[in-house]
């Protein structure tokens, strides 16, 4: 499956792998595994989101002559695609770069829609930019090497795609055996969601877009607290999925009810639905409030209302959130 953007646009086809062409970067595990011999090679793990890794390959590519007519391939997941789309965002200004996603999450939902970035220390991904890649080379064939817990990790963002916006979707991921055909029209029908939303407000401006972050609030404190360590980044997901529609029912908003079903359709996947660090809510109300979607009226929070409805909700008060988790 191939997704390419033009003018704010997606498009899904079908064909060959293409033939790739300009400086490959990859995920060291990656590269290993499938022996690409040139790639300029990225440590595996969320720790490569960072500044230093960002002046690195800029400063390698730099140093090889990189120009304007350049072209970036990331080959590897979620952290690979977001720092070298960085790259690739900033360099001479901006040069294009293609995804190729290699684990379930990047698939799904990370390759596709033009957010890149780097993590620092006062949070998650709050140095980026909006440069969505020429086009998405998603392979489902990658996923014969992927661990199981980064497959189920990848199900997080398939499963809250349903949640927001096409609950059918939650339905057929749970249909087991699930093979590859399966898997495969899965993926494409996770990707329409992503893509329809990020075609409706592409650059976040209409609150439409940050219902792609449902479950990100309490995911991203959950993983600054934990030093991104612990939890790959769909299980910190699937516990903010849980969490905050339980915040949500808290406080009125969505429909009784719709916290169980948030919560059984994690646990049927073996997702995790909690995490002691939740139980010291301080450190986490102090990441939340440096959260992207964060306007100053209180903590931002995209919830799930119920099964396929989501709602940017921007003023809920710090002290709620944290009497909701010590209550819990």
């Amino acid at each position: 499956m191939i997704v390419t953007h033009h003018k704010g646009s997606y498009e899904i086809t079908f064909g060959p792998r293409p033939e790739f062409h300009g400086p490959m970067l990859a995920d060291s595990h990656v590269a290993e595994l499938y022996n690409l011999e040139g790639a300029m090679t990225i440590p595996a793990g969320e720790a490569s989101k960072s500044l230093a890794e960002y002046g690195r390959l800029a400063s390698l590519l730099l140093q090889q002559g990189i120009t304007r007519k350049s072209h970036l391939v990331a080959i590897g997941g979620g952290v690979t695609g977001d720092l070298v789309g960085f790259v690739a965002a900033t360099l001479l200004r901006g040069i294009p770069f293609t995804q190729v996603p290699t684990t379930l999450l990047a698939m799904v939902d990370s390759s596709v829609g033009g957010k890149v970035g780097i993590d620092v220390p006062e949070g998650k991904n709050l140095l980026g930019a909006f440069h969505p890649p020429a086009a998405v080379f998603i392979d489902p064939d990658f996923l014969k090497t992927l661990p199981e817990r980064e497959h189920q990790s990848g199900m997080a963002e398939a499963l809250k795609h349903g949640l927001i916006r096409n609950p059918e979707l939650l339905t057929k991921l749970h249909q087991r055996p699930l093979n590859q055909t399966l898997e495969e029209k899965l993926i494409e029908e996770a990707v329409k969601v992503k893509a329809e939303v990020v075609q409706a407000d592409e650059f976040e401006t209409l609150g439409i877009r940050a219902q792609l972050n449902a479950g990100h609030t309490v995911a991203h404190a959950l993983e600054q607290v934990l030093n991104f360590e612990e939890l790959l980044h769909g299980e910190a997901v699937a516990i903010g999925l849980a969490i905050e529609a339980e915040l949500a029912e808290s406080l009125g908003l969505a429909k009784l009810g719709t916290a169980k079903t948030v919560k059984d359709v994690l646990l049927r996947e073996g997702l995790p639905i909690t995490h002691p660090a939740l139980s010291n809510p301080e450190p986490l109300i102090t990441a939340m409030k440096r959260d992207k979607k964060s306007t100053g009226e209180g903590i931002a929070f995209s919830f799930v209302l119920e099964p396929g409805t989501c709602k940017l909700v921007t003023d809920v008060r710090p002290a709620d959130v944290a009497q909701f988790l010590r209550q819990r």
